[in-house]
């Protein structure tokens, strides 16, 4: 089930990226259709590492997908959706804070190719993006990251998880998803301290909010966190701070 739904979010984003690109995808050398088979490919190797060695993991210091399980075994679906609300308030105000982060402190510091932060990029490609976010970065980042981390922790005391190893795993993977942003940034501009900060710290706290929510309430209620920011900083953020020009012409990445 986890696999599919990442294959679902790696297909979904599929749109959105070759927008990015831009005129960079008439530099390589494949067709459309092929570019998109190989990318689902890839996507499907990497996912199958992600789910299976994560499940093992997760499995071993009590992390989990109560939804899944729930539905897959045929008990109630209600108690393990109890952590819905929470996880759209967590998400919703983490990225709040993200973006009021971004334009009051650092966009009038960022050279111009960051301060255009993919204006012009279409509604349903903004929307198909953040499946996603809420679905295969999760799986990436917290089902296999973080539980395997924390799995790696408890070995070395004897099987043990701490809550100070949780902690732990769940700052590791929110630096590490601020960090993965990075390449894709510096395409586009010199990486300094100061874009160096803003990627993890803005990306940062969205992940120790889903992490927190993972710990806690299973990978689903990390997924519907993140997928709610996503939604807040891909669709409803840009109706209110970006002009609405050329739907076709997307020009920069996103900080988070």
């Amino acid at each position: 089930m986890l696999w599919g739904l990442s294959l679902f979010g790696a297909a979904a984003i599929l749109p959105y990226g070759f927008a990015m690109s831009g005129s960079q995808l008439a530099n390589v050398p494949m067709s459309r259709p092929k570019l998109i088979a190989v990318s689902l490919l890839n996507s499907a190797v990497l996912m199958t590492v992600a789910v299976f060695v994560g499940l093992l993991a997760a499995q071993a210091v009590g992390l989990g997908a109560p939804v899944i399980e729930a539905a897959l075994s045929g008990q109630p679906l209600l108690p393990a959706l109890a952590a819905v609300p929470l996880a759209i308030v967590l998400g919703v105000l983490s990225t709040s804070l993200v973006v009021l982060l971004e334009m009051r402190v650092f966009r009038p510091h960022l050279p111009q190719a960051l301060q255009q932060v993919d204006q012009n990029m279409a509604l349903w490609k903004r929307l198909l993006a953040s499946f996603y976010g809420g679905i295969s970065e999760e799986i990436l980042l917290r089902w296999f990251v973080m539980s395997g981390v924390v799995w790696l922790g408890s070995r070395l005391t004897g099987g043990v998880a701490t809550d100070a190893m949780f902690w732990f795993a769940i700052v590791f993977a929110a630096v590490l998803f601020g960090l993965g942003h990075l390449p894709a940034t510096a395409r586009l501009t010199p990486l300094t301290p100061l874009i160096l900060t803003r990627a993890i710290l803005l990306n940062g706290l969205v992940g120790i909010a889903t992490g927190y929510l993972f710990w806690h309430y299973g990978i689903e209620a990390a997924m519907i966190a993140h997928f709610s920011g996503d939604i807040v900083l891909h669709v409803l953020t840009p109706m209110f701070t970006q002009p609405r020009t050329d739907a076709n012409r997307p020009t920069a990445t996103h900080p988070a």
